[in-house]
């Protein structure tokens, strides 16, 4: 069997995606609670703002409603759908310690979704990761927060190359580089992980994916399959 290389983390976090997405309804409380129960050591999810500047999750950010789509930036958060869950309600409902990797999908919700952290689970943010595909967007948060910063991308984006992409994020502050799990290689991990960069790989569904994942020294995987992940973090870390 190949040698784990080493991850900055030990052990690595295993990302639960949209809750425990192959189980249950996807960014449901359920989902979430269900996942930490199977044992996942993160969330992960995409946070919108409401018209009310409430933070909810969601994935698409749209609500549909009499074959009609409205954007949920449009809506009270009173008018939502009941399975669509306020960042303070998934953040009360899930018991224990665990990391949130957040996909800030509407910039405007940052300010809300902070506020949401620190009031309702304020040592959650130590452990909490913001992700979105504008780097510089991304690095101009460093003065708000003491989270996690996460560029999340794919290699086929990387137009100056990974090198220079690593050492740019050293530079802004950003803590993490996300990528598509076909992205990485034991290489390109120890290229980021030498300028002292997280590495996360997501869509990790299969086991032997999730257990290369873990060999080539990512430091999160995210995956919808909580049980196979955490089954593989049980046979590799």
């Amino acid at each position: 069997m190949q040698q784990r290389l080493p991850s900055l983390l030990d052990p690595p976090i295993g990302f639960a995606h949209r809750g425990a997405r192959a189980h249950a309804e996807e960014n449901t409380l359920e989902s979430f609670a269900l996942a930490i129960r199977l044992g996942a050591t993160g969330l992960e999810s995409d946070v919108w703002l409401t018209a009310d500047n409430v933070a909810v999750l969601d994935h698409d950010g749209v609500v549909r409603r009499w074959g009609r789509k409205q954007p949920i930036s449009q809506l009270k958060s009173h008018s939502l759908p009941s399975h669509i869950p306020s960042l303070a309600s998934m953040l009360s409902n899930c018991v224990g310690d665990f990391h949130l990797s957040l996909d800030i999908k509407d910039p405007l919700a940052l300010t809300a979704t902070l506020a949401t952290v620190r009031e309702v689970r304020p040592h959650l943010e130590e452990n909490l990761w913001l992700c979105h595909p504008n780097w510089e967007l991304v690095a101009g948060w460093r003065a708000l927060t003491h989270a996690k910063l996460v560029d999340s991308t794919r290699l086929s984006r990387i137009k100056e190359g990974p090198e220079r992409r690593a050492a740019t994020l050293h530079e802004s502050g950003i803590d993490a580089i996300n990528m598509h799990h076909t992205d990485w290689n034991g290489g390109l991990v120890t290229l980021f992980h030498r300028f002292k960069k997280y590495t996360l790989g997501w869509d990790m569904q299969q086991e032997h994916v999730i257990s290369d994942g873990l060999r080539m020294g990512l430091d999160g995987i995210f995956s919808d399959h909580t049980d196979r992940m955490m089954d593989a973090f049980s046979r590799h870390v």
